[in-house]
């Protein structure tokens, strides 16, 4: 389905650096969007900070200027990040920002005089695209089929209730992921237990991860550990059900048969919690371009690091799509005055704030507006 109406700007990512360039657009009259895969804005923070973490309005030493988005500001005495988190989703609805959440970013194809940004709810066209979706992208199992990414916690662990669970990874995530699903289960006497595979041997938790872990074990979580087990191969099953496969041991015969022990499990019953990716996969399927470091270039990034080239006023290589906020942290490759150079960019609510505001400026230029 491809929406009709053509908006100045299409925002992917709905967390600081999404939210604070479509406040921008909204009081500058740019007609916008933000396509957010989360169940609600702000889910990339929510879903990597601990529990109670306070949120500062932190900025670099060296950095001049205010926050140029000051709705967005963080309170000078840090509150929670359940707070701050409040505070914004209060922000988007008394502005009435233009958000949808759970849409899935796919890719942007160029269409005449504009973009069309393709997604898994439809097609959305656009006179310019920001990219804001940050760093933490989930990383994919790389098999048939689709398995739930999750970064820091599960928005309902009862619906894990009654069948067998897979939860895959080997440290504090998964871990906090398992002891969720162990708890709603212990709760209603369900006895289907929950499966936790990694590819290593070893499980490496904290002691307060692997302390709440044993709680749960000792009241009678039903828990049953896979260590060394790879998941190899997705299927789809008799009934048309994505199923994901994955070997528990392998014995290798001197005929040079493998011969090994594997279990099934319904995709949707398997959450993977086996860390994040930077953007760069992104951005090379989107022909974006990105220069790799040499030693004695990069003062910020390491050798080898592929950073991402951008003009001053964060536009890449790709015409009108422009890429802002943790996406480009902690460093990128800035065109300026004809030369190529490393720019720092701490990950921050500031820099992507601020970041917005150069982008909006920029974009309502090109756009005559």
């Amino acid at each position: 389905m491809t929406h009709k109406q053509v908006y100045d700007v299409v925002i992917i990512g709905g967390g600081p650096a999404g939210l604070a360039t479509a406040y921008l657009c909204h009081k500058h009259d740019l007609s916008y969007l933000v396509l957010e895969s989360g169940k609600a804005v702000f889910q990339g923070i929510a879903n990597t900070y601990p529990q109670g973490k306070l949120v500062y309005a932190s900025k670099p030493k060296d950095a001049p200027e205010p926050f140029l988005v000051d709705e967005l500001r963080p309170p000078d005495k840090p509150v929670t990040v359940e707070s701050y988190l409040q505070y914004v989703q209060h922000f988007v609805q008394h502005e009435k920002l233009e958000v949808h959440t759970e849409v899935a970013f796919e890719d942007v194809r160029d269409e005449r005089d504009q973009l069309v940004v393709i997604t898994d709810k439809g097609q959305f066209k656009a006179r310019k695209v920001v990219l804001a979706f940050g760093s933490s992208i989930p990383r994919e199992l790389s098999v048939y089929g689709d398995a739930k990414m999750v970064a820091k916690n599960l928005e309902d662990p009862g619906k894990y209730v009654g069948v067998r669970t897979l939860v895959i990874g080997g440290g504090n995530t998964a871990a906090d992921v398992v002891i969720a699903i162990l708890k709603a289960k212990r709760e209603v006497n369900d006895t289907q237990p929950v499966y936790w595979a990694h590819q290593s041997e070893k499980f490496d938790v904290n002691t307060e991860t692997a302390r709440r872990l044993g709680e749960e074990i000792l009241l009678g979580g039903n828990i049953r550990l896979l260590p060394g087990a790879t998941p190899r191969i997705g299927e789809v099953d008799d009934e048309g059900v994505d199923r994901l496969v994955i070997r528990i041991n392998e014995f290798k015969q001197m005929d040079g048969i493998e011969v090994y022990h594997a279990m099934s499990f319904p995709m949707k019953h398997v959450i993977a919690c086996i860390g994040s990716q930077g953007p760069v996969p992104i951005f090379d399927k989107l022909g974006i371009q990105t220069i790799s470091c040499t030693a004695g270039v990069c003062k910020v990034a390491r050798e080898g690091d592929r950073l991402v080239l951008l003009s001053s006023g964060f536009e890449s290589t790709r015409k009108g799509v422009y890429v802002v906020g943790g996406a480009i942290s902690p460093s990128y490759m800035k065109i300026c005055e004809g030369s190529i150079q490393e720019e720092k960019h701490p990950n921050l609510i500031y820099t992507a704030v601020n970041d917005a505001y150069r982008v909006v400026e920029e974009i309502k230029d090109k756009l005559g507006k």
